[in-house]
Order: structure tokens, then sequence, then C-alpha cells
């Protein structure tokens, strides 16, 4: 399937997890995809690994809370490819440990807020302006939340309350632009086996492994499917919120959690 023949796509967190998923995904229907990420090394590889695959890929380096390097990312894709057609906004802070909201630093929110929603909507701005400049002015847009973001974590507030923010940042840039040919959506993200979720597990279990497979196993009893997703799962979400088979979709919060919070919508 080629539907995205052509098409530019930019991946923010595109060298690991759900964005590295995302780059094979989009490349293997025909898309140049630029992966954009601050681990030099293993974004340089992941590219490598796309156009080996038969797909067509660049890797930039980027720092998502600093506006100039989102302002430049953006500006540098549209040298390397004339256009951006789609977004795929899913950069999020590493997870650090779970801590009772009283107990948080200032430092702390600064660290989660500037990535994972100040980040965001740094994408959004420059995304969007240039897909204003293009003729026509379409684009689409995804933004990565989290189930977190729908009814908060105890232990992880500030987490929680960024996720709350992309999904609130979503709807209100839906709103402004769909007229203009601008469709924005949020992926809703339950649990995916990325690197950053063993490295959620690695701290709660504290390094031990016995305890790490009890919470892995806790949170598989806790998923109606019974298991932790492929990032690859998650990829074709984003892929389809982006496709031309989800032209009258925006605004839209797709949950894609394995039955988890089915309980609470």
């Amino acid at each position: 399937m080629a539907d995205f023949d052509g098409k530019v796509v930019l991946i923010t967190g595109g060298n690991s997890g759900i964005g590295r998923a995302a780059g094979f995904a989009f490349a293997e229907r025909g898309a140049r995809v630029v992966l954009a990420a601050r681990r030099i090394d293993l974004g340089n590889d992941t590219a490598d690994q796309i156009r080996a695959s038969g797909g067509e890929a660049t890797f930039i380096s980027v720092d998502v809370s600093r506006a100039e390097d989102v302002k430049a990312l953006v500006s540098k894709t549209v040298a390397i490819y004339g256009r951006l057609d789609c977004a795929f906004n899913n950069a999020a802070s590493e997870p650090g440990q779970l801590t009772p909201t009283a107990d948080l630093t200032e430092a702390e929110f600064y660290r989660v807020i500037d990535v994972n929603l100040k980040g965001v909507w740094l994408c959004m701005k420059y995304e969007i302006k240039q897909m204003l400049r293009q003729q026509p002015t379409t684009g689409a847009i995804v933004n990565t939340s989290s189930v977190n973001g729908l009814g908060g974590v105890a232990g992880g507030a500030f987490y929680a309350a960024s996720k709350a923010g992309v999904i609130a940042l979503t709807k209100s840039a839906a709103q402004e632009y769909s007229a203009k040919g601008i469709r924005v959506n949020t992926l809703v993200a339950g649990t995916y086996r990325t690197p950053m979720l063993e490295a959620a597990f690695d701290i709660a279990s504290g390094g031990d492994q016995e305890k790490k497979q009890a919470i892995t196993d806790r949170f598989k009893q806790m998923i109606p499917q019974g298991r932790i997703a492929e990032p690859e799962e998650a990829a074709q979400v984003a892929v389809w919120l982006c496709s031309e088979s989800a032209s009258y979709v925006t605004g839209h919060s797709m949950i894609a959690d394995g039955g988890l919070t089915a309980w609470a919508r």
C-alpha cells in the first residue's frame, strides 16, 4: 500500500519506541520520513535501517523544548523535501521516580512540561505555519497523549497533567484550523512495550527482575486484552489518523489501550 506516496511526514521521538515504529510504517506506505530526536546515534541508525528496508528517511537532531530547534527542524524538513504533509508529535520526557504531588519540585515540573506539553505546542506552531504556507493548505497532525492524561496517576502528577494538556491543545488547534484543511488529532496511548515503559518498570522495581516481572504481570491483568501491546500497533493508529481514510476526523482523541480505560469512558 502506497497511500502516502511522496508525502513528507515528520516524526518527533522518531528514534525509539512508537516513533521508531511509525517511521517504518509511514515509509512502507511510500512516505518520505523525517525522524527527529535528541539521541543522534540512535536516530541515524533508525534512518539507516528504514533506508535499508527500501524506504526514504532522514534524521535531524532536535530538542523539542527549544523553539529555535523546532523552527529549524521544520525549515530543514522543507529544505530537504520541499513541503510538510503530516506530523506525528511523539517526543516525551523520560520517566522519573513516582513522587507524591506535594513532594515534586519546580525543576521536575519544567523537565516534564517543557518536553511533553511545551514541545508539542512548539511543534504544532511551526508545523501549522508551514502547512498554511503550502498550496493547497492541507495537512494532518497527530499528537501523542496517554491514558494517564484522562484521569491522572498517583505519583505521576506532572506527566498526567502534561498529557491532559496535549489533548486540550489538540482539540483547540483542530477547531482553529480544520476549515483551512489541517486536521489535528490525538493518539491516547495505553501500555506499549517501549524502552520508556521498560525504564519505568525498572525504576518501579528497583532493578529487581522478579519484582519487575510481577509489575508487568499486574499491568497485564489490568488490561482487558490481557497483554502489553507492541509499538507497531500504536504506529498504525497514527498512520490511519494521518491518512485520507480519516479525512473527516479531527479534534478526536483516539484511545488505543486494549480496553484499559473502557470502564471509565
